[in-house]
């Protein structure tokens, strides 16, 4: 079984796509929008990583996970990627207006987290959690400020995904006979070294749940005359979150600025100034052969990127908290749950009688902004 105790799924049915969503048994169609929470997943997954959260939460809020287009249980209608993640967004708005929801408390984990700060950007939110957020400037190859080094964006988008990896999605390979096989990327990538979880079968099923029809994953790619030999395409999931397509940088001036909070593993093998998923690192460590050096091809700083976004959001009067976790790799919510739900309780100011005391802060690094 892949739904856990409590949870419940259904199809909305939206102008734009059907859309599956996950709801717990008991939760109230009437409850208030600043008591509400919606979930939203990264890439390669779907809204069933979030179970276990959605268990945890206090029974008096309204907590709903939504499978972004060609996930989980949603409809595999294809992405044009020239606007971004803005399909993506504009799905989860028309789905939130489906079910009557207006603004609402967002969570968004990994491509997620660009999904919900693109969100704030066009429709507005309550509050943002960010855990493990692409950088605001995408997943390419740019320098610090967000500038691009290519006019096409040479090393990202489709063609930077591994063939083995996609076909084994295809054949819905569930073992760890290969490092290419979704389990075993898992293992290495989604959580730090050693991590083990009883659920694992459930999340790959996530995984595998991941649509390679065209204009889904991982989507096309063109040739670059810049090295490595390849930039993004114009339809696609890793096509959405190229520079030339994705910016969410403005997020510093909007007018009404929700409270973000940034929570983020210290090991994370995904989104880090050295990710292992980042040609111009690969290239850096020797991996990829033809590196051309750190002047036309640096590593792209993710971290130190979201960071210096939110620095510069707090200056302008927003209120950022940042939970750095060590020991933890890309999905916090699942390897340190007691204080990713803290925080998220705090950052949604929820005071009720489902609330925990707070839990032990050795493995906290807390820093608070206003």
């Amino acid at each position: 079984m892949t739904l856990f105790d409590g949870i419940t799924q259904r199809v909305i049915e939206t102008p734009r796509l059907n859309v599956s969503i996950l709801e717990r048994e008991g939760d109230s169609e009437t409850t208030p929008g600043d008591r509400t929470v919606i979930l939203v997943h990264g890439n390669v997954s779907s809204s069933l990583f979030w179970q276990e959260l959605m268990q945890d939460l206090p029974s008096d809020l309204r907590v709903i996970a939504i499978d972004l287009r060609g996930f989980g249980g949603s409809e595999h209608a294809p992405i044009d990627a020239t606007r971004g993640v803005r399909d993506f967004s504009d799905d989860v708005h028309a789905t939130l207006e489906a079910l009557g929801i207006g603004r609402a408390h967002f969570v968004g984990w990994s491509m997620g987290g660009g999904v919900i700060m693109q969100y704030a950007l066009d429709h507005g939110a309550l509050s943002l959690t960010l855990e493990s957020p692409i950088s605001p400037y995408g997943v390419g190859p740019t320098r610090r400020d967000g500038s691009r080094l290519t006019e096409d964006d040479a090393g990202c988008g489709g063609g930077g995904t591994n063939p083995d990896f996609v076909q084994r999605i295809i054949d819905h390979d569930e073992t760890d006979e290969a490092a290419t096989s979704p389990r075993s990327v898992f293992r290495a990538s989604y959580v730090a070294p050693g991590f083990t979880s009883e659920h694992e079968d459930v999340w790959v099923t996530s995984m595998l749940s991941t649509s390679t029809a065209t204009g889904n994953y991982p989507g096309d790619s063109t040739t670059s005359e810049s090295w490595p030999g390849f930039a993004p395409g114009t339809i696609g999931v890793l096509n959405t979150m190229a520079p030339k397509y994705f910016d969410v940088s403005g997020i510093v001036d909007l007018a009404e600025k929700p409270p973000i909070l940034w929570v983020h593993g210290l090991l994370d093998a995904i989104v880090s100034d050295a990710s292992l998923y980042d040609f111009n690192n690969l290239g850096k460590l020797g991996i990829v052969p033809g590196w051309p050096g750190d002047e036309a091809a640096p590593p792209q700083p993710m971290v130190s990127q979201m960071r210096d976004v939110l620095a510069r959001y707090s200056d302008a009067g927003g209120h950022v908290t940042e939970l750095a976790l060590e020991d933890v790799g890309h999905t916090a919510h699942i390897e340190r749950p007691a204080e990713f739900r803290h925080a998220l309780l705090t950052a949604i100011g929820y005071v009720g009688p489902s609330a925990h005391p707070s839990p032990p802060t050795e493995a906290i690094i807390l820093r608070s902004s206003d």
